[in-house]
């Protein structure tokens, strides 16, 4: 079993951009605490939100646990999660391979459902949280509703592309990561700093700060946090179709108005997947990394869905 240290958040190369906005100055600063829980012979890391004096009624509430997208972490959901924490116990997790977890030898979907089962059970989110994933996160929260669905409230899947036949054709090919980069320097590796798949995003302090800690010093030098053998093509050979129709709990889908990988096309062909029952949710002026580009909005997103997922009858845009 990996023996990590945990992350120093006050390090100077950390520190928040002072030209960001106050709200996101204060969400990124809101004490987080980090934790470890051991899955199958790797150690996964994971944040939570200290809670403040919270009312009978929202101590009834479902927990809370973000799934951070491919090669991410759990520091891309530290300006979301905040927003919360007044009504809801709130938790993110590092993947395996990825943020801050150990690397396994080998990764699977079946092991990350796992994953996302043992901190749901250690950050004591309650007995029917709430699991939201976005992009590959999506994607291991479709495996992991169709393997555990019934022990939670709810899924909420956000740009995460399950594509028809019809769109497979034209697919854009996904990067596929062999090679570890090594950096002389904390500010060379920052430069290289880049979103996948690529967009646009106006608001630069937070791809300040996501990229911040993104990076790790070791003996070769400053490197991406993620293992490269987690961010090969098999990390899509799953038939991601039937664990989205396979789902074995409510579920809501979150797409990007810009999406580069999730047309309407395949946005139609997801939500006749999960159901009518099933709310869509379409972010405006949003690519898919929803939360960078409209970050007030997709809160806003989720919080609707939380206090009522019934009341979408079948598609809501979001202004």
């Amino acid at each position: 079993m990996q023996k990590l240290n945990p992350p120093d958040w006050n390090l100077d190369h950390l520190q928040v951009d002072d030209s960001a906005p106050e709200w996101f100055k204060t969400a990124v600063n809101t004490s987080v605490r980090s934790n470890y829980v051991a899955v199958n012979g790797c150690t996964i890391h994971y944040l939570t939100w200290e809670e403040p004096a919270v009312s009978l009624q929202s101590q009834q509430k479902p927990g809370l646990l973000f799934v951070h997208g491919g090669g991410a972490h759990a520091n891309w959901w530290r300006f979301i999660a905040p927003s919360f924490m007044n009504d809801y116990k709130v938790a993110a997790i590092d993947l395996s391979g990825m943020g801050d977890s150990g690397k396994r030898e080998k990764y699977s979907a079946a092991l990350r459902a796992e994953e996302i089962l043992h901190v749901l059970k250690a950050a004591e989110l309650g007995p029917k949280p709430i699991v939201i994933g976005h992009s590959f996160g999506g994607l291991m929260t479709m495996r992991f509703g169709a393997d555990f669905g019934e022990k939670i409230g709810g899924a909420i899947i956000v740009d995460s592309p399950v594509l028809p036949e019809s769109e497979k054709a034209s697919e854009v090919p996904r990067r596929v990561l062999s090679v570890q980069r090594y950096y002389p320097t904390f500010k060379i590796g920052l430069e290289r700093f880049r979103l996948l798949p690529a967009q646009e995003c106006k608001n630069t302090f937070i791809v300040d700060f996501i990229a911040r800690h993104s990076l790790i010093e070791t003996d070769m030098g400053w490197t991406w946090k993620f293992d490269v053998k987690a961010m090969g093509a098999n990390r899509w050979s799953e038939p991601f179709h039937e664990h989205l129709a396979n789902m074995k709990c409510p579920s809501a889908l979150i797409v990007a108005e810009n999406s580069g990988i999730v047309s309407a096309v395949t946005a139609d062909y997801m939500s006749d997947l999960m159901g009518p029952e099933s709310p869509m949710i379409k972010i405006k002026d949003s690519h898919h990394h929803i939360m960078l580009d409209q970050p007030l909005s997709f809160i806003e997103a989720v919080k609707d869905l939380l206090a009522d997922w019934g009341k979408f009858r079948h598609i809501k845009e979001m202004v």
